[in-house]
């Protein structure tokens, strides 16, 4: 993709990094924007070289969802009816693409983080952000219903209490708060963003990228299954993993006292 493109794909070092690149508009997401996403997406997924994905944003924010000024064109024309649709044709997608990865998927929130900017951002592993970023749900202050997965883990991070006051009222919070609340995992100083994400990925990057995708599996299904249903669905998982060449060189590490290398297979 050329340097103007709404939407950047890189990789290096094992790491896929999917970057909004609509920085003057906050990257908040066009229709060509949600496409790009969704097609980066499904790329990292099926990209062998890549055993780690990062989102981030350029510019200072992550993103700030729906581009409001795009809707409001389509609102104007009549098209209500197709401007909503898009929770179908992009929003959803994009929400079980990133659920679904088959690798770990870390975001890097380096600013303003709102509305479906927010909601990609919570089915993410990790959320990185700087202090100085800031993060509201949004979607109430425009008279609109919650997209893009936030129903299902905004209360999965921080409690269903904290959930409903986080989406009925749409002020934006600051970053201290939402690591109070656990909405994101770590907060950093803004010059040390780089440096803290980078060691993250790189330690996931070395890891046992297939046992972590069986545990995000594993994750998802039992959030909505009982214990019995869950115990069925690590069984065949750990005999899957078990039979890696990762788990044979780890053990064999292991009793040699050496620090096991994983190529994720």
């Amino acid at each position: 993709m050329t340097s103007d493109a709404p939407v950047l794909y890189d990789v290096s070092n094992s790491v896929a990094t999917i970057t909004l690149n609509r920085p003057k508009a906050l990257n908040s997401l066009t229709t060509e924007a949600r496409v790009e996403l969704l097609d980066a997406l499904r790329r990292a997924a099926s990209d062998e070289s890549a055993r780690v994905v990062v989102l981030t944003g350029e510019g200072r924010g992550f993103c700030v969802g729906q581009d409001l000024r795009e809707h409001a064109e389509q609102l104007a024309s009549g098209g209500s009816g197709s401007t909503l649709s898009t929770v179908a044709e992009h929003y959803n997608p994009i929400a079980r693409e990133i659920a679904r990865m088959p690798k770990p998927v870390v975001a890097r929130l380096n600013g303003v983080t709102a509305g479906a900017g927010l909601s990609i951002a919570m089915l993410a592993d990790f959320r990185v952000a700087v202090e100085s970023a800031t993060f509201t749900t949004a979607f109430a202050g425009i008279g609109l219903s919650c997209d893009t997965g936030a129903s299902w883990s905004l209360q999965r991070l921080v409690g269903p209490a904290h959930a409903r006051e986080l989406l009925f009222d749409a002020t934006p919070i600051k970053a201290d708060r939402a690591l109070e609340l656990g909405l994101v995992n770590t907060v950093v100083a803004d010059d040390q963003l780089d440096a803290t994400v980078d060691a993250l990925v790189a330690r996931l990057a070395a890891g046992p990228t297939a046992a972590y995708a069986a545990m995000r599996e594993a994750l998802m299904f039992a959030s909505t299954h009982s214990l019995d249903e869950s115990l069925d669905f690590e069984e065949p998982r750990m005999v899957a993993t078990g039979a890696t060449e990762d788990h044979s060189r780890a053990v064999t590490s292991f009793l040699a006292k050496e620090k096991p290398t994983f190529e994720g297979r």
